[in-house]
């Protein structure tokens, strides 16, 4: 009798555990977050029953497209997006007035409220089949901003075991991101492991900088960089690893606001760089007192400028590229001063689909 009644409170126990812990079935559980139709629009997705407003954001909202957006009875909203570009495109969705990451999107990156989808089979995607480098997260001292900061480097594959000294690549993200960046959504990694393979890139090492310093103000930041580059992060990387010292075997790149550092480098360090590429970027075309003083400055260093500086490349992602017309305005400010830059567009827009390209294109022409 007495076990029959222990048997029947366990049994009656585990019943009450069953039904505290079972879930309803839901629409998340089988919803696809990222669908590209068979029209060739993309489908956006996420389960939001109780919200009230839902907008799609990011990159995939940046371009001169369409979107429909659908509310579904079984709470569901939907964006489907008309002329999306292949490529890594970053988004994100604003439900109720709050940014919100897709939670059902694996791929999400170490900086502001992003996810990610891409064609891994581009040629940023992932290879199985060719070495691969590493990327390490290396802490330094900053001297010039009084704290200790990180940068992302990725080393070719064999770096370990080989004494070959190597040049180096500073690549530098945009505004509101970090050091993560390039190797994360940008795939940075997957680029130059696959360039390396293919034999289209000297062996280098890719040093890939925090240029997001809080100050409250972008024109702020800018020059605390340049300064926090010259003087802490070359010289930390120089004396951690095999690689040349002098601007003969330097590059610097850089995006949208990691381009106006590289601008701001340019035109006071040029001496250290042979391979300047400025990428998405340029000095407002509303800063007058930027463009007088440059009119001034760039006749008074041309002739060391394009004495010391090998190749000086500017990038846009054609009219739709928010930094286009800065980029313009600047260009012509450098030719004004007799110092000429090779200039190219495409379509891209300002995103990381045509920074990825970038990359591709000066990974394969730096240092020959």
């Amino acid at each position: 009798m007495k076990s029959t009644l222990l048997t029947l409170s366990f049994l009656a126990l585990s019943l009450s555990a069953s039904a505290q812990f079972s879930r309803v079935p839901s629409p998340n559980d089988t919803l696809q977050p990222v669908r590209k139709l068979a029209n060739g629009n993309v489908l956006f997705s996420i389960y939001a029953p109780k919200a009230r407003e839902v907008k799609l954001m990011g990159d995939a909202a940046n371009y001169n497209n369409e979107i429909t957006t659908r509310e579904q009875p079984n709470g569901v909203w939907t964006f489907e997006v008309t002329n999306v570009p292949e490529g890594a495109l970053r988004y994100y969705f604003v439900v109720d007035g709050v940014a919100t990451a897709d939670p059902l999107m694996e791929k999400q990156y170490q900086q502001r409220m992003f996810n990610g989808f891409d064609k891994p089979e581009d040629f940023f995607g992932y290879r199985k089949d060719i070495p691969h480098g590493a990327v390490t997260v290396q802490k330094y001292e900053s001297k010039t901003l009084g704290c200790t900061r990180t940068v992302h480097v990725w080393t070719p594959a064999g770096y370990e075991k080989s004494k070959q000294k190597l040049p180096v690549l500073y690549l530098i993200h945009g505004g509101g991101d970090n050091d993560a960046s390039w190797s994360g959504v940008g795939q940075a990694d997957n680029i130059l492991d696959n360039l390396l393979a293919e034999g289209k890139m000297k062996p280098m090492l890719v040093v890939m900088p925090n240029g997001t310093i809080e100050t409250g103000d972008l024109a702020g930041e800018v020059p605390l960089f340049v300064e926090d580059l010259k003087n802490d992060i070359v010289p930390f990387i120089e004396k951690t690893y095999n690689v040349y010292t002098d601007a003969a075997h330097r590059a610097i790149a850089g995006l949208s606001m990691g381009g106006w550092e590289t601008l701001e480098t340019a035109v006071k360090y040029y001496d250290m760089y042979q391979y300047i590429w400025v990428l998405s970027s340029g000095w407002f075309k509303t800063d007058k007192a930027k463009y007088e003083l440059e009119a001034k400055h760039l006749p008074e260093i041309a002739p060391a400028f394009k004495k010391a500086v090998k190749q000086f490349v500017m990038t846009q992602g054609d009219p739709e590229d928010i930094a286009y017309y800065n980029g313009v305005a600047t260009r012509e400010l450098f030719e004004k001063a007799g110092i000429p830059m090779e200039f190219y567009s495409e379509p891209g827009g300002h995103t990381w689909y045509i920074w990825r390209k970038n990359l591709y294109q000066l990974a394969q022409r730096i240092f020959k």
